[in-house]
């Protein structure tokens, strides 16, 4: 082989080289990188938000956007960076979690919103559903569990331990007690007479005495400190 047909091969060699280096280039620039899941979490607790960061961080696929310490701050937070996922508690300084998830899909109905609380209470977990949170955590909930819940909430899914389903599928299926009747509930457990409750509320004593019957059935309880102590285990008032 001639020196000029060596150089001639050497240097369609080098364009081939050149070309497939080309080629992957092009390729790996091509294909998008899949987004990470965005993700708010509002606690009034510091410690476990720092925790909740950590544990995020280590994930390939999701990333903190925002950190609220109250309800207010949560929905702030929320209409700046319109996260994939919200994480929050449900007692919250200025603003509570249902009024937070109330507030937020007042704005866009698809918002994807879970709870993770130490409250365990039906009633909160019914109301948290209720006002549209598609997740239901306890706090004690295995780091392996939180992160699946994360995403697939994201994914459109509900994700709601089963425990805590079959607990809402009987509170659903119970007579709810009305607005009107957890007011009467809060007073009684203040250890106020009809009378009392009556003038608190602007209605007759006679009224209240019809109340307080429709509460002793819908709870199945047969005095006042029955009523109020089965009302605060449903988490319908708090003591």
């Amino acid at each position: 082989m001639t020196s000029k047909e060596t150089v001639a091969t050497k240097s369609k060699k080098s364009q081939k080289k050149s070309t497939s280096a080309a080629k992957k280039t092009r390729d790996t620039t091509d294909t998008p990188k899949k987004a990470r899941i965005g993700v708010l979490i509002a606690d009034d607790h510091s410690v476990l938000r720092q925790g909740l960061v950590s544990l995020i961080g280590f994930e390939a696929d999701m990333m903190v956007v925002a950190e609220a310490s109250n309800g207010r701050e949560a929905i702030d937070f929320w209409r700046q960076h319109r996260p994939d996922v919200t994480m929050l508690d449900l007692r919250m300084p200025e603003l509570d979690g249902v009024g937070v998830i109330k507030q937020i899909r007042a704005e866009d109905k698809n918002t994807r919103i879970i709870v993770l609380t130490t409250f365990d209470g039906d009633e909160d977990v019914y109301r948290a559903i209720q006002a549209g949170a598609k997740g239901y955590l306890l706090k004690d909930v295995p780091r392996e569990a939180l992160i699946d819940c994360i995403r697939r909430v994201h994914a459109g899914e509900t994700c709601v331990p089963v425990n805590l389903a079959n607990r809402l599928a009987q509170r659903i299926s119970d007579k709810s007690v009305s607005e009107r009747e957890i007011d009467v509930l809060k007073l009684m457990a203040q250890g106020k007479s009809n009378k009392e409750i009556g003038s608190a509320l602007f209605v007759s004593a006679g009224t209240v005495k019809s109340h307080v019957k429709s509460i002793f059935a819908k709870l199945n309880v047969n005095s006042r400190a029955e009523a109020v102590a089965s009302a605060a285990h449903r988490a319908l008032i708090q003591l």
